[in-house]
């Protein structure tokens, strides 16, 4: 009889889909004659493996595991480093969107609020004649928070610096690669497969112009992936509380009940609700990750009651879980965005700060005058992200960012004199924020095979790694009216490297018996990591503003588009 894994890690005959084929738990009395040896283990430690699952109950569980569980990530986080600190203050001038953000984050810093700037502001500001703004307030289209995280790095390094304007995302994007080892060892219950995902995101392109540019898009995948993490280790935690109570109940012959035992205080959730406000409170796409990432813990909740042998698994996981989850996310979301707002709150000359008070009567007039306004000002916000619609060249529909169809130039210069600057006739010198082709292709065709591997194993971790990609990328299909760009893909790259990771794992799982398959995999494997580590090597120049000869640059253009 063939098995296959439930979404709860289990094993069960492939022929059905319910309880009923899985070994019962509820017993009068036990009966030796009856039990194999599964069965006589403690209900406590059946109950977890059926949870959780035997690769999960291991990990960690010895001193060379616990050594390289941080060591293997550490060492990916000092690679990503090494990919994101040299040279962090070229070009010495505003990249992009910096000309926002970066002087918004500097008037924050002055001020208190995103103050207005003369005509053509940016050379002065470039030479270090910082203080030329305005006293009015500019209408500024994002939240706070990661415009105060790149004020942080100014204060750190000096606002005058280049280096100071990037230093928070620099910092940022390489933690990111810990938390995504991390995060993928937990998922995978694989030291391996943990670094392996954190050494692919460390040397994947659009991270590292990312980590090396002052915008906002990467610390919301930041936030948004610290979040998914909080709720995996919650799921853990949980499960763990449910085996240990379900199986005091069962082993004092009481049974489970209609509902099942309570969980209690779930504190990683409260975490991962506090990450998400601030993902929030860095771009509005954050609500997204929110909604789907709630969905996604009482799913969790919900199939674990299943699986323990809960009468009323569904009732019981939407109301005594289900509610609990809302109540641990969206209020403190919604409390540390609003929190976030502290500075726009303390400032009277902050845009539409008093628009309440000299506008009676109008707006939510249930609410303070504070709030009333910053509500107005968020309609503003609203019909400006809804409604954009300027023409850009390097504007892109979201069915091409899986694929990198048109990636986003965030510089690009012909540095004279040529023959001094690059020993060639013709030079160029870009930040192109293209990922790893290698990568993002085979990510593209993961996907589809998650979808399939979902549907047909009801595994857990393909529903959880696609409900990431669903949280940063579908709902852009929506807005595929207005100006939007292929670098917004930044937010779900984490998901794209784990759906990835998960193929090479089963690929890997599947030869492990078979010694001629196990070398022809591992062979495929790491031919896979050579060539996109040979082609991170290749692209690194123009992700990261080197000054090279024109034709260098030209044979980085493989597709028509990325011109």
């Amino acid at each position: 009889m063939t098995t296959s894994p439930t979404p709860d890690g289990d094993r069960r005959p492939s022929g059905g889909t319910g309880p009923a084929l899985w070994p019962t738990i509820e017993r009068d009395g036990p009966v030796a004659t009856a039990l194999t040896p599964a069965e006589r283990e403690p209900t406590e430690t059946r109950l977890l493996r059926r949870l959780l699952g035997d690769a999960t109950l291991r990990l960690g569980t010895t001193p060379r595991d616990r050594l390289w569980g941080w060591l293997g990530p550490l060492l990916v986080m000092v690679l990503a480093a090494v990919a994101r600190f040299p040279a962090l203050g070229r070009p010495a001038e505003l990249v992009f969107d910096e000309t926002y953000y970066v002087k918004q984050a500097y008037t924050l810093l002055r001020v208190g609020y995103e103050a207005r700037w003369p005509e053509d502001p940016n050379p002065g500001f470039e030479a270090g004649n910082l203080d030329t703004f305005l006293p009015q307030a500019e209408y500024a289209v994002h939240p706070p928070v990661g415009k105060w995280l790149i004020a942080l790095g100014m204060e750190v390094a000096g606002p005058a610096s280049s280096v100071g304007w990037r230093l928070a995302a620099a910092v940022v994007g390489t933690l990111s690669v810990l938390v995504l080892a991390r995060i993928a060892r937990r998922l995978f219950a694989s030291t391996l497969l943990g670094t392996l995902a954190g050494g692919l995101l460390a040397v994947d392109g659009a991270a590292i112009v990312h980590s090396r540019t002052g915008l906002l898009d990467g610390f919301l995948m930041f936030f948004a992936l610290a979040a998914f993490g909080a709720l995996l280790i919650d799921r853990e935690q949980a499960r763990r509380r449910l085996a240990a109570r379900a199986a005091q109940r069962l082993d004092a012959g009481h049974g489970l009940g209609g509902w099942g035992p309570r969980l209690g205080f779930r504190g990683w959730r409260l975490t991962a609700g506090l990450l998400l406000g601030l993902a929030i409170g860095t771009k509005w796409s954050g609500l997204y990750f929110l909604a789907v990432f709630g969905l996604l813990t009482v799913l969790w909740d919900v199939t674990a009651r299943r699986a323990v042998g809960v009468d009323r698994w569904l009732p019981a996981g939407v109301l005594r879980d289900g509610v609990p989850a809302f109540l641990g996310l969206v209020p403190v979301a919604a409390a540390t965005y609003v929190a976030s707002w502290f500075s726009w709150f303390r400032s009277p000359g902050a845009y539409l700060r008093d628009w309440a008070a000299g506008n009676p009567g109008e707006g939510v007039t249930w609410l303070p005058e504070s709030l009333r306004s910053l509500w107005q000002y968020h309609l503003e916000m609203w019909q400006f992200h809804n409604n954009l619609t300027s023409e850009h060249a390097y504007a892109a529909h979201p069915l091409g960012w899986i694929v990198q169809w048109r990636p986003t130039s965030f510089f690009y210069d012909t540095p004279v004199p040529a023959n001094a600057a690059c020993g060639a006739d013709r030079c160029s010198q870009a930040i192109t924020s293209i990922g790893n082709p290698i990568l993002w292709w085979a990510g593209a065709v993961a996907l589809v095979a998650l979808v399939w591997w979902l549907i047909r194993d009801r595994d857990w971790r393909a529903g959880a790694i696609l409900a990431g990609i669903a949280a940063g990328y579908l709902p852009w299909f929506a807005y595929a009216h207005r100006t939007i760009f292929t670098f917004y893909a930044i937010a779900f790259l984490p998901w794209v490297v784990l759906a990835v990771v998960y193929a090479v794992g089963r690929l890997l799982d599947r030869a492990r018996a078979d010694p001629a398959r196990r070398r022809r995999a591992v062979g495929l494997v790491a031919g896979f990591l050579g060539v996109v580590a040979a082609v991170s090597v290749f692209f690194y120049p123009i992700w990261t503003a080197q000054v090279v000869p024109y034709w260098f640059w030209r044979l980085h253009m493989w597709l028509i588009t990325w011109v």
